[in-house]
Parts: C-alpha cells; structure tokens; sequence
C-alpha cells in the first residue's frame, strides 16, 4: 500500500469516527493552491479542522510527534484561510487525530 493511499485510508477511518461523534463531514482534503485541511467537520456551531497523522510504525515516533510547532503554524494559517474564505465567525477549533496500523484513532484536541 503506498503511503498516499495509506493516508487516504487513515483519513477515512478518521472522517467516520468524527461521523459517529456527531460532526457532519464539511470537506475531505480541503485544498488550495497554499494550503490544506485534511478533514474539515462541524459540530453544533464549532467547525473542527483535523490533521490526520497516520504511521505504519512507531520506529520514527508516532503520529502525534508530528505535530510540530511548523506544522502547527500551517495548520493555523489553513484555518484561517477556510474562516474567511467561509464568511464563518463563530467557534472553531484545531484538532488532530493519530491512526495506527490497527486503525486505532487517537484525536486531540490542538492549542489555540
């Protein structure tokens, strides 16, 4: 399986557990030509902007460790890119999820 599909997959598994929480799936792989959203859901009035961080194997860390202060900064401006581009102006909140090989999610919720 090559690590494209992979985390494709993984985002799936992430975009259906979001589902059985409540959150209605607003857009999967929300691009532009600057940026990108993963999974883009919404909860109540709360739009959550997930990251998906899959990893075959723990050798290299797991995928949360991947949440740098870089990628963060990233995310943040990807988020905002998608408020505005949304006219949206209630709640939002940044959040990723780890998958492992056994498609176990671990979701976390992100610091402003």
């Amino acid at each position: 399986m090559s690590t494209t599909s992979a985390g494709r997959e993984a985002e799936g598994l992430v975009a259906q557990y979001l589902g059985k929480q409540g959150h209605k799936i607003v857009s999967l792989n929300w691009r532009t030509r600057w940026c990108e959203i993963d999974i883009v859901s919404k909860d109540r009035n709360c739009i959550y902007f997930t990251e998906v961080k899959y990893r075959s194997s723990s050798d290299w860390g797991y995928g949360l460790d991947y949440i740098t202060p870089k990628k963060l900064k990233q995310m943040h401006f990807a988020a905002e890119f998608w408020l505005t581009e949304n006219k949206w102006t209630k709640d939002s909140l940044l959040q990723a999820a780890e998958v492992d090989t056994k498609g176990q999610i671990n979701l976390v919720e992100l610091d402003a």
